[in-house]
């Protein structure tokens, strides 16, 4: 066993003192003000005008089931057309086509730089610059009949992700070793295969993360579609309280709506990212 070094000369010996801990006492006086308000916030409910067995009466209504698999089908059916506009943006992101990119680095702009609801409004008002929409010869309607309150909120949730996903796809392709191009071009892929065989699977690993929670942001973002009249879960939420006036009531039974099915995404989505990064949890192994 290698002996401890000798004391310099002149230097007290302090091996034999007790540490002492330094106190925190900011961190405990904030750790308490923090249990205070928690205490304050859940006396303020369990003593508020809040009738308890409307939330377990409305919890399973009919008309509530409706509006979570409502918002469920356009939460999904929105993400998907998200994700597909934004491979599509960033590929032309990523094209050396001076139109291509310009077009796409200004759809991003556009749809990033406008508040979402402002969008919906306008695909659901679309009729009073389009009283008919159609193909040419083909067919033709009036645009107020089209444009449905389901068809508005898909548009514009949808083409509002897909400025967003376009980005974190980019982000994702940028983020693959040149060198895989080279050897994909090497191999005599073509650029698209080379992104459908090569780039896009190894971007995933990156993009997953960020895509599942934006789809979960879009779980919640549905209920702006109450605005243009998109029965979801807010909305239908809304018609019950404006007839029996239980607002507390109704908005935590969306509340408990929205918090269970983010707690079923949640692990679902970390299932999917360790599918996605299972040849890098190898190479860590």
């Amino acid at each position: 066993m290698k002996p401890a070094p000798a004391l310099a000369e002149g230097f007290p010996d302090l091996s034999g003192l007790r540490i002492a801990r330094e106190p925190h006492w900011f961190r405990w006086i904030g750790a308490v003000l923090i249990v205070l308000v928690l205490a304050a916030i859940v006396r303020a409910f369990a003593g508020g005008q809040i009738e308890w067995s409307y939330v377990g009466r409305f919890l399973t209504a009919k008309v509530i089931l409706e509006g979570i698999v409502n918002t469920m089908v356009m939460a999904v059916l929105a993400m998907a057309l998200g994700i597909v506009l934004g491979v599509v943006v960033a590929i032309m992101r990523l094209s050396p086509n001076p139109v291509l990119k310009t077009v796409a680095a200004g759809y991003t702009w556009l749809f990033r730089g406008t508040p979402l609801i402002l969008q919906l409004l306008l695909w659901f008002n679309l009729a009073l610059v389009f009283p008919t929409i159609g193909v040419p010869g083909l067919w033709s309607a009036r645009a107020v009949d089209v444009m449905t309150p389901f068809l508005a909120a898909l548009l514009g949730l949808g083409i509002n992700q897909g400025a967003y996903t376009s980005e974190v796809m980019r982000v994702g392709m940028l983020s693959v070793d040149i060198g895989q191009y080279e050897a994909a071009q090497a191999i005599g892929m073509g650029r698209l295969r080379a992104l459908r065989r090569i780039i896009l699977p190894q971007a995933m690993r990156v993009v997953i993360p960020t895509l599942g929670n934006e789809f979960i942001s879009m779980v919640k973002a549905t209920s702006l579609a109450s605005v243009i009249q998109y029965p979801e879960l807010l909305h239908n939420a809304e018609n019950i309280y404006y007839a029996n006036s239980r607002v507390i009531e109704l908005l935590i039974v969306a509340g408990l709506w929205y918090l269970l099915a983010v707690s079923i995404l949640t692990p679902l989505q970390m299932l999917l990212e360790r599918r996605f990064a299972r040849g890098t949890l190898r190479l860590a192994r």
